[in-house]
């Protein structure tokens, strides 16, 4: 991979994206292709953490919709996003990958403590920090877990990988043929459009701190290299189009 433009990055994986073509669960070719693509990076030299969500086990909307505690729906949620996690992490420990998982739930058995200092310290030894357990509380998706943590750790961008979306649209592509896909945005014009796919809260923070954001399809071949080459690839949600005008698109 040519030089990376991001030293360090936040990888935002929908839990949705990881069931494959299934209808729920985790589809083991599926994890060993995010594997794979985490894998070149990571040994290039990015510094890389991952949030998780849970989508493909749990859907806590549909639960408090049917009559569950939110509070309670979310925090099941937040354990299936601990189950994606171990899933990922075993994956990337095939790739010959140092791993370590810290959850913002408490479960020493399996992950260690969400610890900010020395999740710093893993990922300046090379190693990948999954964050899981989402920010820990209710109300609060893993989209502003994803954009909490990026702030946290210092990232230089968040990169959001969309289920089956290459971008950020209009409308839905999936359902609507004739939808616009946007190739920059500011988070203000991003907030103020109101797009169901991106969370305002986490927009709200990336905006407050200059933190841009670039929706993408990781299983665009080659996608996520692209990105940390510079290329046009995806959204990109910031403050400015400058950088987005004066990259190359992306080929193929």
């Amino acid at each position: 991979m040519e030089r990376s433009v991001y030293s360090r990055i936040i990888l935002k994986l929908s839990g949705e994206s990881l069931k494959g073509a299934r209808e729920f669960g985790i589809d083991p070719g599926t994890v060993s292709y995010v594997a794979s693509e985490v894998a070149e990076i990571s040994k290039s030299g990015v510094q890389t953490g991952i949030v998780v969500g849970g989508g493909n086990i749990w859907r806590g909307a549909e639960y408090e919709a049917a009559g569950m505690d939110r509070s309670t729906a979310d925090s099941a949620g937040m354990l299936a996003t601990i189950i994606n996690a171990l899933a990922l992490q075993d994956a990337l420990e095939g790739a010959d990958l140092e791993v370590r998982t810290q959850s913002a739930i408490s479960m020493p058995s399996v992950a260690e403590p969400y610890i900010r200092r020395r999740a710093i310290r893993h990922m300046e030894k090379g190693r990948i920090v999954i964050f899981a357990g989402g920010t820990g509380n209710p109300y609060m998706s893993t989209d502003t877990a994803a954009a909490l943590r990026a702030l946290e750790v210092g990232a230089a961008a968040l990169l959001m990988a969309k289920n089956k979306v290459d971008g950020i649209y209009n409308a839905d592509p999936n359902k609507y043929p004739d939808a616009v896909k946007f190739d920059h945005l500011t988070h203000h014009e991003a907030l103020s459009l109101r797009l169901r796919a991106l969370d305002s809260t986490a927009l709200s923070l990336c905006m407050d701190n200059s933190l841009p954001i670039v929706a993408f399809n990781l299983f665009h071949n080659g996608s996520l290299i692209n990105i940390l080459s510079g290329r046009r690839v995806g959204t990109m949600i910031s403050d400015s189009g400058a950088q987005l005008a004066a990259a190359p698109a992306a080929s193929g």
